[in-house]
């Protein structure tokens, strides 16, 4: 059943890295704010080690973790096991975004695949790791990664990525700074 754990261990890191997708839970202070859920497929999140992770982010129709990050720092990533035994990982801590051209970016990227209009690594201290049974979660297959967003961004140079952020990714849906461009 669940339990609350000092580290990611072995196992969970094994887990985390083999789970096709993962959920990224982020709020504002405002008490009249969004809240946000993001999934994340297509590159997995990496276990950097006991008490980090960090998941590559492409550029999307939204901003909402940057900015709340860029707020508050706050996050919450789900991974659930949808084939296998059931299981639920909650990693709860405090994040950051990197960007291309930080050092920090620059040192971590290497670690991760490809992804289209790479925009940030979300880097994450773990506070607390939690797992509960996942018993209501249902199986499923995974089939495979959707091509839609390789479609999207295939053959636009880096003004088009940059304008789209612009657009896009300035500010959340509260107004608050996400990215700047």
């Amino acid at each position: 059943m669940g339990r609350v754990l000092e580290t990611i261990t072995d196992e969970l890191a094994q887990f985390l890295a083999s789970v096709p997708v993962f959920f990224v839970a982020t709020a504002p202070l405002a008490a009249d704010g969004h809240v946000n859920v993001s999934p994340k497929g297509g590159e997995p999140l990496r276990v950097l080690d006991p008490h980090r992770v960090a998941y590559l982010d492409a550029t999307g129709s939204g901003a909402e973790t940057a900015a709340h990050l860029r707020e508050n720092g706050r996050i919450t990533i789900m991974a659930c096991a949808f084939s296998g035994p059931p299981r639920i990982v909650r990693l709860h801590g405090r994040g950051r975004i990197l960007r291309p051209g930080e050092d920090d970016f620059e040192r971590l990227r290497p670690r991760f695949g490809t992804l289209p209009a790479v925009r940030s690594i979300v880097d994450v201290a773990v506070a607390r790791v939690s797992t509960s049974c996942g018993y209501g979660v249902p199986l499923m297959e995974h089939v495979g990664e959707r091509s839609h967003m390789d479609r999207f961004w295939d053959g636009k140079g880096p003004d088009e990525v940059r304008a789209y952020q612009a657009e896009k990714n300035a500010v959340s849906i509260d107004g608050l700074p996400a990215f700047e461009v």
